[in-house]
């Protein structure tokens, strides 16, 4: 990309924000600048939009954020979903099966994100997991629910998690035996956890509702990530950018690779035009 881009794209962890979760005063400034020049800029996480006040208290700007790995296009300006792209129960039960089959004998629990609508909506009602998902403080807020109950509604994410295996090891096991027509399968962490969307949808189907409610092309924009959820959204996107920490599947896929998190690496890429 020689011309400076019309929208901006950004994964949150491992990319955005450091390791110790700031926004950096180098890549705010960055961002304020693009902005005041009119470029459209939106963050794209696999965080429900309930996760997101942390990272947006450090800016000061409200831009309208993909959520849940493309499932749920939030506006925290008015705390407002905008859209929502739900698995259906029948395709998450069989996701279920699946599951069940792969992981045999091997502990593992599962969890749903549903989407509510506000921000503030309580976590108990909006995250609930099995007994079985292995608990720890993040744990603490979330409702406790069997199986049947957990897939019973509508939900932006079913998630599996397995605490002896990686999140590579999981999809491995269990991604090639879900058809593409039933769900779509990824994750953003490497420790035990793999994420299920309503098929099509990732955060390259959340960055073309931005760029379509902003007037963008794809060639227009700029998107930055660091784990297989953002490999959609890096091919989608006219300039794809790989954090230098990011999976080697994202640094195969990319037009460009720049620094870390922690060494300013979105900064320095959008210090070329801001």
């Amino acid at each position: 990309m020689t011309a400076a881009p019309r929208l901006i794209i950004s994964d949150i962890d491992g990319t955005f924000i450091t390791s110790t979760g700031r926004v950096t005063q180098r890549l705010r400034g960055a961002i304020v600048r693009a902005v005041e020049s009119g470029v459209n800029f939106g963050l794209a996480t696999g965080r429900p939009h309930r996760w997101l006040l942390p990272v947006l208290e450090q800016l000061p700007l409200a831009p309208v954020c993909v959520c849940a790995n493309g499932a749920v296009v939030y506006d925290p300006a008015d705390d407002r979903v905008l859209h929502a792209f739900e698995l259906a129960p029948a395709a998450m039960a069989e996701v279920v099966e699946v599951a069940e089959r792969a992981l045999d004998g091997v502990p593992h629990g599962y969890g749903v994100e549903r989407v509510g609508s506000s921000a503030l909506d309580p976590e108990e009602e909006c995250f609930l997991i099995t007994p079985e998902y292995n608990r720890d403080a993040w744990d603490s807020r979330f409702g406790v629910a069997v199986t049947a109950d957990l897939i019973s509604q509508p939900a932006a994410k079913l998630l599996v998690r397995c605490a002896s295996m990686t999140s590579a090891q999981m999809y491995e096991r269990i991604a090639p035996a879900i058809d593409a027509t039933v769900a779509h399968v990824t994750y953003s962490m490497d420790e035990g956890l793999i994420e299920i969307s309503r098929p099509g949808v990732d955060k390259a189907a959340g960055a073309r509702y931005l760029a379509e409610r902003y007037g963008v092309a794809a060639e227009e924009t700029i998107a930055f990530g660091d784990m297989p959820n953002d490999l959609e959204l890096l091919r989608w996107a006219g300039t794809g950018v790989a954090m230098a920490n990011a999976s080697p599947v994202l640094h195969a896929a990319a037009d460009l690779v720049t620094r870390t998190n922690d060494e300013h690496g979105v900064a320095e890429v959008l210090e070329r035009w801001f």
